[in-house]
């Protein structure tokens, strides 16, 4: 489903933990880093994605999870051009963002929901730690998402899951 832009519907997801760490995953067989995310279906709501791909990337379920904050609107990066097919309309992913505050102890983090799991390691960083961290044509996105939801990240300190 691309819109009329070449922008595929896609939400980011943000966990973070009583100590206000987020959580930070390394893609399968790279070096690559990122925030979960995945695309949107049709007629499917943001949230609805949001909870999906929570289960399937990283092994979540809703009810171990607490949402805290969304950003207002889409945000949107371009894929770079060695990464785009020919032939193609798309041109990158518009994003609505989600800070998580988990309330499962560290555990319930798992990467074999999947048959095609995205990712094989994760661990706890600083809030601020990925912008430096995450693909350039990523890191503007990172930037407004995180500073949007920043404010709503001291809804997550405190008592949650004992890890």
């Amino acid at each position: 489903m691309i819109d009329s832009e070449g922008y595929r519907p896609n939400v980011g997801i943000i966990v973070a933990n009583g100590d206000g760490r987020v959580l930070w995953a390394k893609r399968v067989g790279q070096e690559a880093w990122q925030f979960p995310q995945g695309g949107i279906n049709a007629k499917e709501a943001p949230e609805e994605a949001l909870f999906r791909e929570l289960r399937e990337e990283i092994g979540l379920k809703q009810h171990e999870v607490k949402v805290v904050g969304a950003t207002r609107g889409w945000l949107r990066y371009k894929l770079p051009k060695r990464l785009l097919r020919n032939n193609s309309d798309f041109v990158g992913q518009k994003q609505k963002w989600f800070l998580l505050k988990m309330l499962a102890p560290d555990t319930n983090v798992q990467f074999d929901v999947s048959s095609t799991p995205e990712f094989d390691h994760w661990q706890w960083v600083s809030y601020w730690y990925p912008l430096g961290q995450v693909v350039q044509f990523k890191q503007d996105v990172y930037r407004k998402a995180m500073k949007e939801l920043a404010p709503h990240l001291s809804k997550c300190m405190g008592s949650g899951a004992r890890n």
